[in-house]
């Protein structure tokens, strides 16, 4: 399980574009916010990334970046992304490994029914990707709030 303190897991992967990227090279003056979500165009998800969409200047204020993972397919990510008008890469963990080296892969229940899933989760790292904060099983609500509050907390504003 990962720990606040800890270094997050390195990856690399692919974006929305097919393009390789490292998370090294995703991270802002002073970190990146990354969140894992289930699914492209599901109603939650939606209004999760949307919320980032809309708060991605004041976390770029505070010299965050932010990036979103889901198993869904870089074509996926391409129409998400023009759909909902996005401004951040969104990775692409088809092999689900990400997932795995995150620990949100785990076991959930929906609707009755137990199975595999993205828990949704986001982790706050610093510019040498030092866990700072870890949300796990995000109430998309007033998440992206909190996560501001948390950064300026950290930075003493």
């Amino acid at each position: 399980m990962l720990e606040v303190g800890k270094k997050a897991p390195n990856f690399t992967s692919v974006n929305q574009n097919g393009e390789k990227v490292k998370l090294a090279d995703l991270t802002g003056k002073n970190g990146v916010v990354v969140y894992f979500y289930p699914r492209d165009m599901t109603p939650g998800c939606t209004t999760e990334a949307c919320d980032f969409r809309d708060n991605f200047a004041r976390l770029k204020k505070f010299g965050y970046n932010v990036v979103g993972i889901s198993k869904d397919n870089p074509k996926s990510h391409t129409k998400f992304i023009e759909k909902q008008e996005l401004n951040f890469d969104l990775i692409s963990d088809e092999s689900g490994e990400i997932c795995e080296a995150y620990g949100v892969w785990r076991e959930k229940v929906f609707m009755g029914r137990k199975g595999m899933g993205i828990v949704r989760s986001t982790f706050l790292l610093d510019n040498s990707l030092k866990i700072k904060k870890i949300y796990d099983s995000v109430k998309v609500k007033g998440h992206v709030e909190e996560i501001i509050k948390d950064i300026q907390e950290i930075q003493g504003k």
